[in-house]
Order: C-alpha cells, then structure tokens, then sequence
C-alpha cells in the first residue's frame, strides 16, 4: 500500500525541477495516515496512506529515490522513522537511510475548488483514454496540448485534437447543481496519468470534480477518489471549434471487425516507410488494405466488410488509424465516409455509442 501511494505521488513530479525541492515528495504524519504529496506550480497530488502514527511531523525526501525504494521492498510491514537529517526505511531485514530536504522551502498545496459533482471511475477513466490519444504534443501550441470539458447539465463531453485527428466522448455524471454549465481546458497529460491511477486499484470509485463556482476553476480544476487528490491549472487559450468538423451526412459507411482490422493494419504497416500511408480501399463487400510501392517493399490484406453506399479508397496515418481502432472498444468499428479527401469519422456500431474518433486522410497521388 505505500509502494502505491508513493508511486501515485510520485508520477507527476517534475524530471527538471526549477528549485530542487521541487523533486521532493513531502511526508506529514498525522493521527492514523501517512499524507504523501507533491507540487510543481502546476499541478499537485496528494494521497493518504492508512499508518500506524507515533510521532507526528513533516519531512521532504527526494520522490523518485523513494519511489525506487519502496517498489523494491518486500512484502512486509514498513517502518519509516526521521533519524537526525536522514529518514530510515526499514522493512524486514532492509534498511535505507535517505537525506531530508528543507521542507520550509515547499510550496503550500493550492487549496481544493468546491466540488461540483460526481461520476464513476471507470467511466471516467476509460473515457479521458479515449481522447487523450487525440491531444498535441507541441507546446508551442499549448490549447492543443489540452482536453477540454464541456459541462452541460448532467451530460460531460471530452475533445481534444492536435489538428490531424479528433476525439470526442460523451458521457452522464451526478452534478451537485442540475442547471451547472461549464467549459474548461484541461492539460491532457494529466488527464492520461490520472486515467492511469484509476485505472490501476479505484476505477470502480466514484471520482469528484471540484471546479469554482461559474465554471471558471479560478484556474483550476480538482479531482478526488478514495483517498488520493489532483488539482491541475487550467490552459488558456480558445480551444477549436470542433463540433463543425463533425460531418452529419455519410456517403459510404463501412462496417469492419475492430479486432481484425487492427491485425491487418498492423501486419501490411510493416512495410511503411515512416510516416507513409497505408490505404484502404472499401468495395462491394470487402476492404483491401495496401502500402509500399514501386521497387520498395510492399503488402496486400483483404478483409470481409459490411459497405453501404458507394465504395471508396482513402488513405491514413497507420499509427493515428490504429489509435482510433484501439480507443472505439467495440467489436465492429463503424467508418463514415464522405470522400476520399474529407475527414472519416470512426464509432462504435452499438445505438448507444457515444466515442467519435474523426481522421484527416493523407491525400491520394498517382
């Protein structure tokens, strides 16, 4: 149990800290819990480990030495006791003596927003992992580094896009205030790392959002769920208008198995230069999948596919198309079509399916 909560801590601190302290995790000793937290400016965590307290006190050590140590532990109960300027961590028959850093020099935790609602976290998680792989990497362009969520009573809408691709989901949460609207664009690399916390032990707990009155956040937005607690800053900046991007109308929509697609995607990549396309060409009822050309490598793959309306060949990114097949999670994905060089739009075949994954074709030579 402290491996996980050290680690959890653990994952945001920052690789290039801009005062040293900043690397430190900060352990307070309180009543019957271990508070284990950290800080950055921009984002902090904070979890609660159940312990045996006989001294109450605050210290800071180095997070990822920490980390490192308690993941190597044995399977024994833990004892951690400030021994003059080092903190001793003895387990079984292991001991570590690790140096404290001036806790003085820390930074008050920012104080959680008012929570605003609930929604399971399983959903939750398993929605942020559907849209995180949309996000941008370049920080140069920070609003596209971000998931924005859009709050409309009790429904809640994820999107995120880095311009190439574009992922939305849809999903019901447990406001506080049934009438509550409010739009926020939240850093997607939190997002993605908080997914991954929930999805390791508590997905199946309820997750509460704190945001300001308003909708605003004042800056930031606030997440809780047994014990463990993230607050990140907002981004500024307007995030695009994505819902225009959204065809309403298909020319062809073709029904594939998501399994076997993914396969066969991955099997005739293999011969792609990078960042090369591979194409797909939808006709009658099959798909013909297809990449390299002329005296380079190259691969063929037909697959058995349900196409209603006019057949088409369009062309992709093989790592952002196996992206989208990854995150739709059904059995049978659904590709609308317009045209071949108009976005496709990637879903679940289920009436209730509320994932969108939109792909911008490479555009077709020869």
């Amino acid at each position: 149990m402290l491996a996980d909560g050290v680690a959890w801590a653990a994952r945001t601190l920052p690789s290039r800290p801009p005062v040293p302290v900043l690397a430190g995790l900060v352990l307070h000793a309180e009543s019957d819990a271990l508070v284990l937290s950290s800080f950055d400016y921009e984002v902090s965590t904070r979890v609660l480990v159940p312990a045996d307290i006989q001294t109450a006190g605050t210290v800071v050590v180095p997070g990822r030495l920490l980390s490192d140590i308690c993941r190597a532990l044995p399977g024994a109960p833990v004892e951690v006791q400030l021994d003059g300027t080092r903190v001793r961590i003895t387990c079984g028959r292991s001991s570590f003596a690790v140096p404290i850093m001036p806790a003085e020099d820390y930074p008050q935790l920012p104080t959680m927003p008012e929570q605003v609602g609930s929604v399971p976290g399983d959903v939750f998680a398993g929605a942020i992992t559907q849209v995180a792989i949309a996000a941008g990497k370049d920080d140069t362009l920070p609003m596209l580094t971000g998931m924005r969520m859009e709050i409309e009573g009790t429904q809640v809408t994820l999107a995120a896009t880095d311009r190439y691709r574009l992922a939305m989901r849809e999903f019901t949460w447990e406001p506080l205030q049934k009438a509550l609207t409010a739009a926020v664009l939240i850093p997607a690399r939190t997002m993605a790392d908080m997914a991954k916390a929930l999805s390791g032990g508590s997905g199946n707990s309820a997750v509460q959002i704190a945001l300001a009155e308003g909708g605003t956040g004042e800056g930031m937005i606030g997440f809780e769920s047994t014990g463990r607690r993230t607050t990140t800053r907002l981004l500024d900046g307007e995030f695009p208008k994505y819902r225009g991007l959204l065809p309403n109308e298909a020319s062809c929509i073709a029904t594939v198995s998501t399994a076997e697609l993914i396969e066969a995607v991955r099997r005739v990549a293999l011969v792609a230069d990078r960042n090369a396309p591979i194409h797909l060409a939808f006709n009658g009822s099959e798909v013909t999948l297809r990449a390299g050309a002329g005296d380079e490598a190259n691969a063929t793959e037909t697959l058995g596919c349900a196409v209603d309306g006019d057949g088409l060949e369009i062309a992709f990114n093989p790592a952002f198309l196996l992206d989208g097949l990854s995150a739709v999670g059904e059995a049978s994905t659904n590709f609308r079509f317009t045209e071949s060089n108009k976005p496709a739009v990637l879903e679940g075949v289920d009436a209730g399916s509320s994932y969108r994954y939109l792909l911008m074709p490479i555009r077709l030579t020869g």
